[in-house]
């Protein structure tokens, strides 16, 4: 199962919890996986047409360049990283 990181503004949803583990071989099975697990979280990662604006998902310390079909391995590390805005 693969090793989620979770932003510290999801922590709430997952009882405070800085990692989880989540059995998928894509980053959208990963979503519904933490969706069933932590209820709520899939609406704060994602929109109708998949990651929110603003939110980008590393696998394995790589970008994910395909969105939700990047592949996930199963000791793979996740990491959803909410956008910095600045000037």
């Amino acid at each position: 199962m693969a090793i989620v990181w979770i932003p510290s503004l999801l922590r709430e949803l997952t009882n405070g919890q800085d990692t989880v583990t989540i059995p998928g071989s894509t980053v959208g099975e990963i979503i519904d996986g933490l969706e069933l697990a932590y209820p709520g979280i899939k609406g704060r990662l994602c929109d109708a047409t998949g990651l929110r604006s603003g939110m980008a998902v590393s696998v394995d310390a790589q970008v994910a360049r395909f969105g939700l079909r990047q592949p996930v391995g199963e000791n793979s590390e996740v990491h959803f990283v909410p956008a910095i805005a600045g000037g």
